[in-house]
């Protein structure tokens, strides 16, 4: 059994952190990152699949390479993008093989615009035929069984259709969802909606905003981001650390907005910012977790 499958069974409140491979193929700062925030109370470490359509050090190996040399438990993003059903296969074959029994199936983010000239993104099929053929694949005995997650955005504009593409995902096999960050008052309340309609687990997106330049970029540039105005005007004028302790506070509000809600919590990691990552996994461990 997969151990996020394994502690949210139990009934316990998981803690994931999403902690972004490295651009380069010298992974030692990465890895040391990883292993401090599993010893500060994450119980699996996330992996983005190329954030932002970016190459970086693929999220399944890194994910093999913690499991089997560290013994971290891993959630790798899996997406759509440049991959055929046989690649997918094979990748899922190697973290069968490894240990590594979770995966959160997304579409992917599309190439980044500086690279659009070079670089050309495939997409066969979206998260929903994914994960269907992943069930398929699973039924039918050519993989293990698989603990599969799916992206739920809780800043979608038309959160109605959002809501019932997530139950479709349902339907293909997704058993559990990570939400887009918790930013605004709206998202908190579209993932109290969701917690009625969903039947599996939902584990409630948290991202410390560090600056307001921080907030802005995330508000027009990345997709599923919300921000609202008042948060972003709240930033201007802070040093560095009232960034971070402004960050730190706005998502402990989120995560007791949404408490009841969720059975666990998701931390993205900004700029590689562990020390903030590890004082927000202490604060909701002593009050919402």
């Amino acid at each position: 059994m997969s151990d996020l499958r394994r502690l949210l069974e139990e009934g316990k409140r998981p803690v994931l952190v999403e902690f972004d491979p490295p651009r380069t193929v010298e992974p030692a700062a990465f890895l040391r990152g990883a292993a401090e925030l599993r010893d500060a109370g994450a119980d699996l470490i996330t992996i983005a699949d190329c954030p932002t359509g970016k190459a970086s050090i693929d999220a399944s190996l890194l994910a093999c390479k913690l499991k089997r040399e560290y013994g971290i438990e891993t959630l790798p993003h899996m997406t759509c993008r440049d991959r055929n059903l046989n690649a997918i296969k094979a990748l899922l074959m190697g973290l069968s093989m490894e240990g590594v029994s979770s995966v959160l199936l997304v579409t992917g983010d599309p190439v980044a615009r500086e690279s659009r000239d070079t670089v050309k993104a495939v997409f066969h099929f979206n998260s929903r035929q994914l994960a269907r053929a992943v069930t398929g694949l699973t039924e039918s005995g050519d993989l293990p069984p698989l603990y599969l997650c799916g992206a739920l955005n809780v800043n979608a504009n038309r959160f109605d259709a959002e809501l019932e593409r997530a139950k479709e995902k349902e339907d293909c096999g997704i058993r559990a969802f990570l939400t887009q960050p918790v930013s605004s008052r709206r998202a908190a309340e579209n993932l109290l909606k969701a917690r009625e309609s969903l039947r599996g687990a939902i584990l409630g997106g948290l991202f410390p905003v560090v600056s307001q330049k921080n907030a802005l970029f995330l508000q027009r540039e990345v997709a599923g981001m919300a921000i609202d105005e008042e948060t972003i005007a709240a930033y201007e004028g802070l040093s560095p650390e009232e960034g971070e302790a402004l960050g730190l506070k706005l998502c402990l509000e989120a995560a007791a907005r949404i408490d009841s809600a969720v059975s666990g919590y998701y931390i993205m990691t900004p700029f590689r910012r562990v020390a903030l990552v590890k004082r927000l996994m202490t604060e909701l461990r002593k009050g919402v977790c």
